[in-house]
């Protein structure tokens, strides 16, 4: 039985369910120590007190976490490629509860974890009740499943990320991908150029405030995510989005005398040059300061998006050996979809984000016409010169992680109309105003396999799933959770299990999330068309 014929308030959805006749009663729920698992029960109990209030004691007959092989019937092989690197870690479960108890098996703690998450869910829903006797099997159809967030624009401290990790660890995703710099300010410390942080780091978008992580912090965000089966992934944008760059060593400019409207609105036009000065060293000292401090990631993201001024050839010549300094450093490449315009090596992966009829709507339409001329001309050039990358890259052998901009930037406006009133204003004021709205539903009825450009050879490069989240009109935390919830679940859905769902099972599998929100206080827009408020006693 599949999970389809199953309402089960649990997201993403589980791939395999049975329900049997039985409940088991919360009140007899405990936890037994003395396993090989152990800290995962203590985590589990603490997110359950913070979900829900309750305390979950220690005693005989608790979960029971056992290691052993899920029975794959029915489940996917999990495809494409993990942040950490890892090639063994298997995050399948199965999950029992009956009128006796509950048991967890698992080929690995990962798993387990996963197992403990759905359960963390079904007791969220449940309030207090009981939980329905039920044998679910699990797997992911992804790796990497992740968020990407923008902290340039607007600084988010170590404390709002440790609620976006909460976030994501909620809905199974793997992956924090943090955009550290860019024209509006520089987070990342590097011990060799202290004015990238010190004055670098002061600016965001509107005079919002500025800030950086110091190594110390990003160890504490990288031990925090790694207990939650996260990876933060860094990513130094280059060679465009650098004017934070050359505020703090106006040096490494090559063209320091330019001046332009676009650059006074904050969209400027400018890049690095290879050949420019102690650029070479600067590459260097940052991509090193980047694998030291994200030390769970294999991966390092060299941006590569957008390098507006600068032509094709330079711009693959620095892209590849930008490439090469992150591979001497032990790491692999990640970039930008652009990046494929220069020569990849394998175990590249590539960034999906501009879909080729989108683009093309984009630059036929009115809606760059909002942008300063000189922007609107080069984002026109860039769009168009989209619809080869994805098949360039494939070819050469890279991966794909899909983050089409139709499906999972959060930064569009939402399109659907609010519950509460109140929520009109901050949903007519977030989200960039040249994209279109896009709906719930639009976030999680679509098939990434589908999508993808190119070949039915090419849907074989997927890596993975990326939701993006960029912060030019987020102006705190509230208007950063209000952009992610309730959205975060429908591309976990999508990075879990990639063929589409019937809306109507996974509106009402949403409308049981708000409970932990609210539980958690977290801030979440009130989309209409769902039952945010009926209570669930499954």
């Amino acid at each position: 039985m599949n999970a389809a014929s199953v309402a089960l308030p649990v997201l993403p959805r589980p791939r395999v369910v049975s329900a049997s006749a039985g409940e088991f009663p919360l009140e007899r729920l405990r936890i037994s120590r003395g396993g090989q698992w152990d800290h995962l029960l203590d985590h589990f109990a603490s997110e359950v007190l913070l979900d829900t209030g309750r305390t979950i004691e220690s005693g005989v007959d608790g979960i029971r976490l056992e290691r052993g092989v899920v029975v794959r019937d029915d489940l996917p092989f999990t495809e494409g490629v993990r942040a950490d690197g890892a090639h063994d870690t298997d995050e399948s479960y199965q999950l029992t509860i009956s009128s006796r108890g509950v048991r967890i098996l698992a080929p690995c703690e990962e798993g387990a974890f996963r197992g403990l998450t759905t359960l963390r869910q079904l007791i969220a829903a449940a309030r207090g009740a009981k939980l329905p006797a039920v044998d679910i099997r699990d797997a992911p159809l992804y790796h990497w499943r992740g968020l990407s967030l923008d902290v340039s624009r607007t600084f988010h401290g170590p404390e709002t990320l440790r609620r976006v990790i909460d976030m994501a660890s909620l809905y199974k995703l793997n992956v924090l991908h943090l955009h550290l710099t860019d024209d509006q300010g520089w987070r990342l410390e590097v011990p060799e150029w202290p004015l990238l942080t010190s004055v670098g780091g002061q600016g965001a978008v509107d005079d919002r405030p500025g800030g950086w992580y110091s190594a110390a912090e990003v160890s504490e965000l990288v031990a925090y995510a790694a207990e939650r089966f996260v990876t933060l992934v860094p990513e130094i944008d280059v060679p465009g989005h650098v004017q934070a760059i050359f505020h703090a060593y106006p040096e490494l400019d090559p063209h320091s005398d330019r001046g332009s409207k676009a650059a006074a609105l904050g969209f400027a036009i400018g890049t690095l040059d290879l050949d420019h000065g102690d650029t070479g060293r600067l590459l260097e000292d940052v991509f090193r300061a980047a694998a030291d401090q994200f030390t769970t990631s294999s991966y390092l993201h060299l941006g590569g998006d957008e390098a507006f001024g600068m032509s094709e050839s330079a711009h693959a010549a620095f892209v590849e050996r930008t490439a090469e300094i992150v591979r001497g450093l032990g790491k692999l490449p990640v970039g930008w979809q652009e990046t494929a315009r220069g020569r990849l090596q394998a175990g590249h992966l590539v960034q999906y984000w501009m879909e080729p009829r989108e683009a093309a709507r984009l630059t036929e339409s009115d809606a760059l016409g909002q942008l300063p001329p000189e922007v609107a001309a080069v984002l026109a050039e860039n769009m168009l010169a989209a619809a080869s990358d994805v098949p360039r890259a494939c070819a050469q052998g890279a991966g794909v992680i899909m983050s089409p901009f139709t499906r999972l930037y959060f930064d569009r406006p939402h399109g659907d109309a609010a519950q509460d009133p109140a929520q009109e204003e901050p949903r007519s004021r977030l989200g960039l105003p040249f994209y279109s709205p896009s709906t719930l539903r639009d976030g999680v009825d679509w098939d990434p396999r589908k999508e993808l450009p190119g070949t039915e050879a090419d849907r074989g490069a997927i890596a993975g799933i990326e939701a993006a989240l960029w912060c030019e009109t987020v102006r705190d935390r509230d208007d950063l959770e209000f952009l992610l919830l309730p959205r975060l679940p429908g591309a976990a859905e999508r990075a879990w299990a990639s063929a589409g769902h019937e809306w109507d099972a996974y509106r009402l599998s949403l409308a049981s999330q708000s409970h932990v929100w609210r539980a958690r206080e977290w801030n979440w827009f009130r989309a209409a068309g769902i039952d945010w408020d009926k209570e669930s006693n499954q």
